[in-house]
């Protein structure tokens, strides 16, 4: 009889964030959030509606002094102009944001960074420490720069370094008390499997370039610096700006996030200036209308879950559509149809392992049930994965193919949230109970 396969969730590497698939959170994540202190506190206390997730450093001393020496320094370069500029750095509720110096309208200009200002891997690849970070992943390498660089009391990034946190509210940089709350979540999943893959790398960098270029690197990087280094670089780092394209905007990426504003594609550009717009520079507008005085905001990411903003940023939205589950389905190798079973899949945009997005409230995504029943041929069905069948099979799978299938997937997906929900110590309602979630009413929000 054919079976199914479920896989646990795992980390996708980062800088491939465009790759990331959303995570599961289904205890309500108010509840495990509302309980927490310290420094996680200020985001994660409740889901918020603007906040600052590059830059929550609580002791981050003489704030004030740092944004200032930055501001200067952009000026100097030409990048901004202290009479003119439309917004200006500032410590704000929400650490430093970007303030209006005069009213500004939807989709006005407010600021431009040219891209000499960037660090990217050409950067890196210009630095001293270019020629030994030839090898490595675009994201690897950063991490490397901003490590040598924050070594350099001369470093020409001094400025821009000394206004990044020294840790965000991201949960890798949570303790294990803190994870505890987490328990049985994929986030907590994926949270370890994310930690485990940023100490691979470093292992990896520690052998291969930082112990060999010891002239070059401090022999106290630790993997907590390297992790730091991670950290930043996935919470600064722009929607598209990722993988081989990742890239650092000093300056623009103090930008805040507001759950208000429901659209990330008029925020940012990256448009050619100067002789045949050879010169590229980064556009920052805002999405609506701006008082001077007041903070300019964007959306960081609408296809992010409410798990996903708590890895990369510290914080979560009460949107409805926030809260997701991942099913994550796999075709076997060892099915004697695999080979037919992935060219079906892979001829309806799907592959080996696919991803399916259950949202609270919302209807099931439509392939879902096609590719489960697909997984789950076998036996006297199997007719259906003949060539002949090819061009119109998924046709058929959108309906039910036998009293035996459907009941195939109806077990076997009852026993995968059998399964998940097992890894928690108790039921939502023993949680709820002993957390106060009741009475604070966030049950009414449903599973997260």
């Amino acid at each position: 009889m054919a079976s199914l396969s479920f896989l646990a969730s795992s980390f996708s590497p980062l800088l491939s964030l465009s790759d990331t698939k959303p995570l599961t959170l289904v205890k309500p994540f108010s509840c495990i959030v509302e309980r927490r202190r310290a420094r996680n506190l200020h985001y994660l206390i409740r889901p918020v509606n603007a906040v600052n997730a590059f830059n929550d450093s609580p002791d981050h001393p003489n704030a004030a002094a740092a944004i200032e020496n930055l501001w200067l320094w952009l000026c100097d370069k030409g990048a901004v102009s202290s009479s003119s500029s439309a917004v200006k750095p500032a410590v704000v509720p929400e650490r430093l944001g970007l303030v209006a110096q005069k009213n500004l309208s939807r989709n006005e200009v407010v600021l431009e960074v040219p891209k000499k200002l960037w660090i990217t891997p050409d950067t890196v690849a210009a630095s001293e420490i270019g020629r030994v970070c030839e090898q490595l992943k675009p994201w690897v390498s950063i991490a490397l720069f901003l490590l040598y660089e924050r070594t350099r009391v001369d470093s020409p990034w001094r400025c821009y370094l000394d206004v990044l946190p020294r840790a965000t509210n991201s949960t890798i940089f949570w303790s294990e008390e803190e994870l505890s709350e987490l328990q049985g979540t994929q986030l907590s999943r994926t949270n370890l499997s994310a930690r485990d893959y940023v100490l691979t790398e470093f292992l990896k960098a520690e052998e291969e370039v930082i112990l060999r270029h010891n002239h070059l690197f401090s022999s106290s990087i630790s993997y907590d610096d390297f992790l730091w280094a991670f950290g930043i670089i996935r919470s600064r780092t722009f929607s598209q700006l990722r993988g081989e394209k990742l890239a650092l905007i000093p300056l623009a990426d103090l930008v805040n996030h507001s759950s208000s504003i429901i659209t990330e594609d008029s925020s940012w550009q990256i448009k050619g200036t100067g002789i045949f717009s050879r010169e590229l520079v980064f556009s920052l507008r805002t999405p609506v209308s701006v008082k001077a005085g007041e903070q300019v905001f964007i959306q960081y990411d609408l296809q992010k879950s409410n798990a996903e903003l708590a890895l990369d940023y510290g914080f979560i939205e009460s949107r409805s559509d926030r809260n997701t589950y991942t099913l994550t389905l796999e075709i076997s190798e060892s099915d004697p149809f695999f080979g037919d079973k992935l060219d079906i899949a892979e001829s309806n945009g799907l592959g080996q392992n696919a991803y399916f997005d259950i949202v609270l409230g919302s209807s099931l995504p439509p392939s879902l049930l096609p590719y489960l029943r697909l997984v789950a041929l076998g036996g006297t069905d199997a007719f259906l994965l003949e060539s002949i069948f090819r061009n119109s099979v998924w046709g058929h799978l959108e309906l039910s193919v036998s009293r035996g299938n459907e009941e195939l997937i109806c077990r076997v997906v009852r026993d995968a949230c059998k399964s998940a929900l097992s890894s928690f110590h108790t039921t939502i309602e023993e949680f709820c109970r002993t957390k106060g979630c009741w009475k604070m009413g966030f049950w009414t929000q449903g599973l997260q």
